[in-house]
């Protein structure tokens, strides 16, 4: 261990407060609480622990810390500081997604829609659905009860949803306000736990179709029952007091935590939420901050009621969340929370080893690539291609790898502004340039090993950069293909030499996933670009011919061939005016000569 980090474990508080986790770039890694400073901290580096948490503290530098007056403080606080540094052993919710609404929109006539956003727009929105098939299973039935307005611009003309009772045909029929504000009732009231009700009044209209002989319309009803039925199916598991409550059970084992949240809306258990993450403190304290994030950072919206298991700190929950939190010691509602831990431990057992598998072999191939190119494991990887087609449109394409694996929000394309024609050395020059200068900038995280695609001329270039402009000492390979166009081997040092790596070793995978990843994204920024020169070069700056006629003429000819081949009166059956139409063609013909 470091001299520095002795000193400071020696004078560290014997209080609460957050610890802040630093690598060797000074890069904040991890953030935690602690009841005992003191205590928490120095254990990170005394006695043993599993594999995440030995990968963790091998990383660890240097540590900062705050103290704070209680231990509630110290939890508000961890979540502040998680939510502003993003630290990547912090995972617990970071690739947590959205729930689907069901929203009334706000409109003159208003429409029907699911979305992952609640914006302040008046609208009424219903759920969180943590379904994404139950929300649209209910919207599709809701379209059948309630004919509002489907389309998203209105039409001048009846669509197939007139034609088969879904919407009133607001775009060519008087829709009063008061006859969307039925329907608009309608909506909440079955959302809102009244879909017996509405079921009721179709059975009584089913009954009036079979007394009238009109039995067609009498099916109609009864299969709208069937799918209300269908949709809101009664629980196994429900409660008679109607009170929305979510249940929290979790499970631990050999560094890894599983939570499941039970939902329970109108008395009903509607669905479940699983969460399967690394953890590097105290089960108890972790579960606490998992449920911070999960209600103030992902912006769950709030039950009535939470009911939480026996050893969690429900009177920190209850100040954390703001919400009455129990913990049931008999009843039903003991047993849904212990069925909500054991279906945690279940998950846990289920999906332990392949996770464990994955994150060994992922952090092994970064490890054993390391070891095979002499420099410290490549935990932070960034890969760089040019691509161009005789020198037209050449751009420069990024990719980062952390830990074996993409990180795509980190990604970065590149128009290359300093360099003409096919001069890839020139162009990897600019690009590591633009990169890295930026990087000491901004006080952004340097890779472990860059990896460019090119041979001994390239790594030079970007060496040159590297060392001799921005006085920065990162690792530089090439990876190298063969006649077969396949990855073959590495060069790497100064001169660059040669290294091969076992075509079935994890490492070689994972240069082959690199180099195919920063080769797509490359390859797909040029298209992009070069598509819209091409469409640039024959219709732009035509007086007449905006973006939205562009559009209008390609849909309606297919090609710019055709386009060329039509006549001013064919030109102007697509939308154009005449002397639009004719200027396009005298362009057209001085673009031939």
């Amino acid at each position: 261990m470091e001299q520095n980090l002795k000193n400071k474990l020696a004078i560290l508080p014997d209080q609460p407060g957050c610890y802040l986790m630093k690598d060797r770039q000074g890069t904040i890694i991890y953030v935690g609480k602690a009841k005992v400073l003191k205590n928490r901290v120095r254990s990170y580096f005394s006695g043993s622990h599993d594999g995440k948490t030995q990968r963790l503290v091998s990383e660890i530098r240097d540590f900062e810390y705050i103290v704070t007056s209680t231990d509630l403080e110290a939890l508000i606080l961890e979540l502040n500081l998680i939510k502003k540094h993003d630290p990547k052993y912090n995972v617990m919710l970071k690739d947590d997604k959205s729930y689907p609404y069901i929203k009334i929109t706000s409109e003159e006539q208003p429409r029907l829609i699911t979305t992952r956003k609640i914006k302040k727009d008046k609208g009424k929105y219903f759920g969180p659905y943590p379904n994404a098939y139950a929300a649209s299973a209910t919207k599709k039935l809701l379209d059948r009860l309630y004919p509002l307005r489907k389309c998203r611009k209105m039409p001048d003309r009846v669509c197939l949803y007139y034609h088969i009772g879904q919407c009133l045909a607001p775009c060519v029929k008087d829709v009063t306000k008061e006859q969307n504000k039925e329907m608009i009732d309608g909506i909440t009231r079955f959302l809102n736990g009244g879909h017996q009700e509405v079921k009721e009044d179709i059975e009584r209209k089913m009954g009036l179709a079979a007394e009238n002989m009109d039995f067609e319309r009498a099916k109609e009803y009864r299969d709208l029952m069937f799918h209300i039925d269908k949709v809101m199916e009664v629980q196994k598991i429900q409660s008679n007091d109607g009170i929305d409550r979510d249940i929290f059970g979790y499970s631990y084992d050999k560094g890894w935590m599983c939570v499941q949240v039970f939902f329970v809306r109108q008395g009903k258990l509607i669905e479940r939420d699983v969460s399967l993450f690394p953890f590097y403190n105290d089960a108890e304290e972790d579960f606490l901050t998992y449920l911070g994030q999960f209600y103030l950072q992902k912006n769950h919206p709030k039950p009535k009621e939470l009911l939480l298991p026996q050893h969690v700190n429900a009177e920190m929950a209850q100040e954390l969340l703001e919400i009455p939190v129990h913990q049931p010691k008999r009843g039903k509602k003991k047993e849904l929370v212990e069925l909500t831990e054991k279906n945690a431990t279940i998950a846990l057992n289920e999906k332990f080893s392949l996770i464990e598998r994955d994150e060994k072999r992922t952090i092994d191939a970064v490890e054993n690539l390391g070891d095979q190119l002499g420099i410290d494991a490549p935990l932070r990887i960034e890969a760089f291609d040019n691509s161009n087609i005789q020198g037209t449109n050449p751009v420069s394409a990024m990719v980062v790898f952390l830990d074996g694996k993409p990180k795509k929000n980190e990604y970065r394309k590149y128009k290359i502004k300093t360099v003409e024609g096919p001069n890839d050395v020139g162009s990897m020059k600019e690009v590591v340039r633009r990169r890295y200068s930026r990087m000491l900038k901004e006080s952004g995280p340097l890779p472990d090993l860059i990896i460019i695609d090119g041979g001994i001329a390239q790594i030079q270039a970007a060496k040159d950069v590297l060392e001799n402009e921005l006085g920065l000492d990162i690792p530089v390979c090439s990876l190298t293909k063969d006649e077969k166009h396949k990855t073959s081997h590495l060069l790497i040092g100064d001169p660059p030499v040669a290294v091969y790596l076992s075509r079935n070793s994890q490492e070689f995978y994972l240069l082959q996933r690199i180099q195919d990843e920063v080769h797509r994204f490359a390859i797909t920024f040029h298209r992009q670009l070069r598509g819209k020169s091409m469409l640039k070069s024959s219709l732009d700056d035509i007086p007449g011919i905006g973006e939205k006629r562009k559009k209008m003429l390609l849909k309606h000819f297919g090609s710019i061939k055709k386009m060329k081949e039509a006549s001013v009166e064919e030109l102007q059956e697509a939308g154009l005016p005449q002397a639009v139409a004719k200027e396009l063609l005298v362009r057209f013909e001085n673009q031939a000569n």
